[in-house]
């Protein structure tokens, strides 16, 4: 695997964040690559073994991020833990290929990554205007499939753009590091020993923390209501070894670029708002969103300015910020059709032999008879939400249009900084609001059409969602030396084979005891928000002014010379997210600084450790959040007195939060030291 490109530093050594490239740095010719297993080697790769296997971990993680995103309000990334589990199962029933480990986590991976967008959106056909007619199995499963396939689509001519002529410039931290693990299982030696190393320190840590509560999991500094002249500023970090990981991988140029987003929304304009907005307009405004007493109650001043405002302030930036990426990323991507339709003209004239098994897609027939099917599908199937035939080929229109603008814009996000801080729903959110606009502009604005905005918003949702998740894999087939047509038709194996069991799950959920979802034990937090969205803009009746400051805003920062896209995330996302992730990059820095080197391999001590770690992390709070969401083991490790009686730090003072800040240095310094390591030949 080749190494990374430089990370450029000023003069006084400082990580800089300004005075940046208007775009990314060039990546490193393409032909320089050399993928773990060559090109014009064969081996056992779209085996049934592998494709079994990883259907199985579709269903299972599909069903599981159905019941943690509606219950925890969470969702874990999938492919690197399934990655990690593909290695342990073949080891138990017999040896495999790294090329059939990859079919495994990339066929298994699209399960979690659909369940995803369909919790984020599927809901809110429960509170708009005649939404519960829809919300059933078959609706369900229909507009997942849809949206799963298409994401898988729209991201083949992107392939060759994002994931070949950018390689090095977008570093796909997730796919990467999937890669390495994969690497690492086939390699054993010093190479595996380092990722296990981070993946037990990461697993430990979060058990320990998460179950045990030795020490808190979040530190926070804040200013606070009551400040005479800087209210409600707030710094807070999420203490999680996964974040320090990604961090690390993304390195210190884009985490610092990112954080800066949150640091402007947190530090800046939150005080600045609450200078001038009384708190009894806030909780109206929220309120007016759809907010409970209950939820006002128990949360910060500053969280109610966030929701209220900031969101639609970031919402606005990424729409922008996606705008313009897709704009500079236009030229690569007619160039990537252009080359797609000349391999289908020399595959028709029989001269396709020359073409590396490495660079072999879906044809682009496939792909646009499938797109445009996919669109009809919608328009002219009975009982859908598509608004009526003829309106339903607008539906389906914009479909493609939103879907082709967002599935480039999440593509290349989570190259910048990975799956987990895609921010799925602020491009949902973007979709509703120009699907909306449309329709008031054609006079549609009755209740009927929300179920058709919502359509719209849902489908694109799981296709960007879908699509993030499909391009990390293709970067992880990219780096093994996979075959990109076999991922491909293994991703949309995926989709169908997890798509019924998420269905069933959430159909399951709602009438269940623990039903139904918006209650207070399911509260779908995003599916009430997107609600709220629809009938706000069709009855205008929306923060429009937020919004465009949003989007003035990314304008702003793209004319600096800054990457418009990370900084807008980071402005979308919370502070809590964003920081240790900047953190992390800084021990990346750290790391090159002491070792005297500006560059460093993609299979070095530092990059494999931070691989452990985000996969261990990412395993542990999978678990956690099933043990945390089950009532009985719930109520047994409460009376066990798990949580209470072992808070070693209580001495701190009540809340102990210097607690999370000493073992989120600890967990740096060991980042650190394994980083120094050298690895054995």
């Amino acid at each position: 695997m080749q190494q990374r490109p430089r990370v450029t530093e000023s003069p006084s050594g400082d990580i800089p964040v300004a005075h940046l490239p208007p775009s990314e740095p060039p990546a490193k010719q393409a032909a320089e690559h050399k993928p773990f297993v060559p090109p014009e080697s064969e081996v056992p790769e779209f085996t049934p073994k592998a494709v079994v296997l990883g259907a199985a971990f579709g269903i299972i993680f599909g069903a599981v991020t159905v019941y943690l995103a509606l219950r925890a309000g969470l969702t874990v990334s999938a492919s690197i833990p399934i990655a990690v589990l593909a290695i342990a199962v073949f080891k138990r029933i017999g040896r495999s290929t790294i090329l059939e480990n990859n079919i495994v986590q990339t066929i298994g991976s699209a399960g979690e990554s659909i369940a995803a967008g369909v919790v984020f959106t599927i809901p809110a056909f429960l509170f708009i205007a005649e939404g519960r007619d829809y919300f059933n199995y078959l609706q369900i499963m229909t507009l997942a499939a849809v949206g799963g396939i298409l994401g898988v689509l729209l991201m083949v001519p992107m392939r060759r753009a994002l994931i070949v002529k950018e390689h090095g410039a977008l570093p796909y931290p997730e796919g990467t590091a999937c890669a390495e693990v994969l690497v690492a299982g086939e390699k054993g030696g010093s190479m595996a020993r380092m990722v296990f190393a981070g993946f037990w320190v990461s697993l430990t840590y979060t058990i320990l923390q998460k179950v045990g509560l030795l020490w808190k999991e979040t530190f926070r500094f804040a200013s606070g209501p009551e400040a005479a002249h800087y209210k409600n500023a707030t710094l807070t970090s999420e203490v999680t070894p996964e974040y320090l990981g990604v961090g690390y991988i993304i390195g210190p140029r884009i985490a610092g670029i990112m954080v800066s987003g949150s640091v402007l929304s947190w530090l800046a304009l939150i005080p600045l708002l609450s200078m001038f907005v009384g708190d009894a307009t806030v909780k109206a405004d929220l309120a007016r969103l759809g907010f409970t007493q209950v939820w006002i109650d128990t949360h910060t001043p500053a969280e109610w300015f966030y929701r209220a405002y900031i969101r639609y302030i970031g919402a606005g930036a990424v729409a922008m910020a996606g705008l313009l990426t897709l704009l500079r990323t236009m030229p690569t991507i007619v160039a990537s059709v252009r080359d797609s339709l000349r391999d289908l003209r020399q595959a028709r004239e029989g001269s396709l032999g020359g073409v590396k098994r490495t660079e072999r897609d879906l044809p682009m027939t496939w792909v646009l008879g499938g797109s445009v099917a996919l669109a009809l599908i919608i328009a002219v199937l009975p009982n859908l939400p598509a608004g009526g035939f003829p309106a339903s080929l607008l539906t389906g229109l914009l479909i493609l249009l939103f879907g082709f603008l967002f599935v480039a814009v999440s593509s290349r996000i989570v190259g910048l900084i990975g799956s987990s801080s895609n921010p799925i729903s602020g491009m949902t959110i973007a979709t509703l609001l120009g699907t909306c606009l449309i329709f008031l502009s054609l006079g549609m604005s009755g209740d009927a059409y929300q179920g058709a905005a919502l359509c719209v918003g849902a489908i694109v949702c799981i296709a960007a969602a879908n699509a993030g998740a499909t391009s990390q894999d293709l970067k992880t087939g990219f780096l093994v030396g996979a075959t990109p047509i076999r991922q491909q038709v293994g991703l949309v194996i995926g989709v169908v084979v997890s798509v019924g069991v998420i269905g069933l799950t959430l159909v399951g959920l709602h009438e269940s005891t623990m039903g139904p979802i918006g209650g207070e034990k399911l509260p779908a937090p995003q599916g009430t928000l997107m609600a709220t969205i629809i009938k706000g803009v069709l009855s205008r009746d929306l923060p429009w002014g937020f919004i465009v400051v949003g989007a003035a805003l990314a304008l702003v920062v793209q004319l600096c010379g800054v990457s418009g896209l990370a900084w807008a995330v980071g402005a979308y996302l919370p502070i809590s997210t964003t920081f240790p992730i900047f953190v992390g990059g800084a021990m990346r820095w750290l790391s090159d600084r002491i070792r005297g080197e500006k560059e460093e391999s993609e299979l070095s001590s530092g990059m494999l450790f931070s691989t452990g770690l985000v996969a261990g992390g990412s395993i542990a709070g999978l678990l956690v959040a099933i043990v945390g969401s089950l009532e009985s083991m719930k109520e047994g490790l409460e009376r066990a007195g798990v949580g209470k009686s072992l808070d070693l730090f209580s001495f701190v003072g009540h809340e102990a939060s210097w607690s999370a800040l000493l073992f989120f240095a600890i967990l740096c310094a060991i980042l650190v030291r394994k980083s120094l390591k050298k690895l054995e030949a």
